[in-house]
């Protein structure tokens, strides 16, 4: 799934090509993008033709388009894709949406596995997703009171990193990576973090997604590209997450896999010892 940097991208992609322009028509090509859109897919077309883009905006892992006092909401989901297009280019498989713009060129949603979603907001384009907690690329994220939020949940250091309501934008890949930079185990319970390890670790997941977001976000497959389908590259930088029986770029020892929550975490055994009590 697309984590911050990776949204990030794409907004900046869609922030440098589509503000300015107006929609002209729309296509729903699928219905199930636009499910929580109130009156359906006739609606949504009705609802956009002729609305001006004044930019993109970005919180967390949702980014949503300003159309005057309005926000259209757009999730990637697991493979969400948005790709600019020439109208007379052949649309790849999985084109859900077509939107039409005045200068002439298409923007494409394209979403293979059908989790992501578009919907209008009405009156809410300043923050249409409030419930969604500041991420580190903000300028007004606070790393300090997020950690001492962390610290006063009882739970584990990775199930805190992936909580949306307090700090946004972190998924699976740059929690094993902050983990790993910080000497963390995942099972760690919050309350065992001092203040400066956790500020640390906070920091840390701010800092290996800003270098990702510099080298176009991660790809491992085609299900994330950006506006103009080209892949991320920093993959080559991972430390920890899909790096199975590889030797830790620290101390040399292999690099495991655990489960978690229904999915994996890698870390290294060596520099990240499974905290007292735990298997």
């Amino acid at each position: 799934m697309p984590e911050l940097p990776e949204v990030e991208v794409v907004r900046l992609g869609l922030d440098r090509h589509a503000t300015g322009l107006t929609i002209t028509d729309v296509s729903v090509l699928h219905p199930r993008p636009v499910r929580y859109h109130p009156v359906g897919p006739d609606g949504f077309r009705a609802d956009l033709a002729g609305r001006r883009i004044d930019g993109v905006r970005r919180r967390g892992k949702y980014l949503w388009a300003v159309l005057g006092d309005d926000a259209l909401v757009a999730h990637l989901g697991m493979s969400g894709q948005f790709r600019f297009n020439a109208p007379g280019d052949e649309l790849v498989r999985n084109t859900r949406i077509v939107f039409g713009l005045d200068d002439g060129t298409e923007l494409r949603f394209v979403d293979q596995r059908m989790f992501g979603g578009l919907d209008l907001r009405p009156g809410l384009a300043s923050c249409p997703v409030p419930h969604i907690a500041l991420d580190p690329f903000d300028p007004a994220f606070d790393a300090r009171a997020v950690a001492a939020r962390m610290r006063a949940k009882r739970t584990t250091v990775k199930r805190a990193l992936l909580d949306q309501s307090l700090i946004s934008g972190v998924g699976n890949i740059y929690a094993d990576e902050a983990l790993w930079r910080s000497r963390i185990h995942f099972d760690t319970p919050t309350g065992e973090l001092g203040p400066r390890k956790a500020v640390g670790l906070i920091r840390a997941a701010g800092e290996v997604m800003a270098e990702a977001l510099d080298q176009g976000g991660t790809s491992f497959d085609s299900l994330y590209v950006n506006v103009n389908g080209e892949s991320g590259y920093f993959s080559r930088s991972l430390n920890a997450y899909g790096r199975e029986g590889e030797p830790c770029n620290r101390c040399g020892r292999p690099i495991v896999r655990r489960v978690f929550m229904n999915r994996s975490s890698y870390l290294c055994p060596g520099c990240q010892p499974a905290p007292k009590g735990r298997p």
